[in-house]
């Protein structure tokens, strides 16, 4: 994405008070602490990483809201490293990282994860359609062909206790509000969805503990958004959201989900999204809404994390 405009203003704040603040609203928010018997999984599209030029505090705040998860998908990592490396350089030493190359928008995904308590096993990679695949990935109504993803969706397999699951970290086209927009984003979520369809009912997948997580841009979930519905038409599942927590810091779009197979529902202790916009800064938001949201999405994100906890 295009880097925000730097704000042109300073902000001088205590960064152990910001995290003070930040932990109360962790519990505030229901957000459980990591345990040896539960998986604690995360997304988080952290905007244009790499690109904003942020400040060591930053990160460290960034990486106190990372270290919260056994594992967190994050989204929007550029090509330049820098700043997913200053993250790493804030992690306990027992979190380890794994990103993709860059694709579309010169973009990278990652997983940060907990390596005392889950293996990274084996399986790493893209999903990708065959051109003569292409053909399969259809909705009724739409009139747009697939041509393939802008960015291509970036799994990891990992290990917790016996248990094999696979990440799929999503950021679908961003695009605006057109119809060809809306679309491409559709014929990309239905191309995931058939992806984990299609492993789950195979006797060679590697794992059917398929999880599809990150930045989908789905304007709403509701009947008749046809990014929405594209998303679960073959079969993933999306668990119930709060009207009033949204992804995104202007509190009016759910963007960002955790999608699964039916079978994963039933293991799902609980799941959120953590609005730290609530929590954080308080000072500037007292002295000015404008440049606290100004500040928030260049210095931390314009989107906030998701989770989910699982009893596997």
């Amino acid at each position: 994405m295009p880097a925000y405009e730097k704000p042109n203003f300073v902000h001088p704040f205590n960064v152990a008070t910001e995290i003070e603040h930040l932990r109360n609203h962790k519990i505030t928010r229901n957000i459980p602490d990591k345990s040896n018997d539960k998986l604690l999984i995360g997304s988080w599209n952290i905007a244009n990483l790499g690109l904003q030029i942020r400040m060591e505090d930053h990160y460290e705040i960034l990486a106190e809201i990372l270290n919260w998860f056994d594992v967190i998908a994050i989204q929007e990592v550029n090509d330049n490293l820098v700043g997913l490396r200053a993250i790493e350089s804030f992690m306990p030493s027992n979190y380890n990282l794994v990103f993709s190359d860059k694709g579309g928008n010169n973009e990278r995904s990652a997983f940060i994860y907990d390596s005392s308590l889950i293996n990274q096993l084996e399986l790493v990679g893209e999903i990708s359609v065959p051109p003569k695949d292409h053909a399969y990935i259809k909705l009724k109504g739409v009139t747009s062909k697939f041509t393939g993803f802008d960015r291509n969706p970036y799994l990891c397999s990992f290990q917790w206790k016996n248990e094999t699951f696979i990440l799929i970290t999503i950021h679908s086209f961003s695009g605006g509000k057109s119809k060809v927009d809306l679309e491409r984003r559709a014929l990309e979520a239905y191309a995931v969805g058939r992806y984990a369809d299609l492993r789950n009912g195979s006797k060679n997948a590697f794992s059917k503990n398929i999880i599809a997580l990150g930045d989908f841009n789905i304007p709403m979930i509701e009947k008749g958004d046809v990014v929405y519905e594209a998303l679960i038409k073959r079969g993933l599942k999306l668990p119930e959201h709060s009207t009033r927590v949204y992804s995104n810091i202007s509190n009016d779009s759910m963007y960002d989900q955790i999608a699964f197979l039916p079978s994963i529902k039933s293991k799902i202790v609980t799941h959120g999204v953590f609005d730290f916009d609530d929590a954080i800064f308080p000072e500037l938001w007292e002295n000015s809404i404008s440049d606290f949201k100004k500040y928030l999405r260049y210095y931390i994100s314009d989107h906030r994390p998701m989770w989910m906890q699982l009893d596997l």
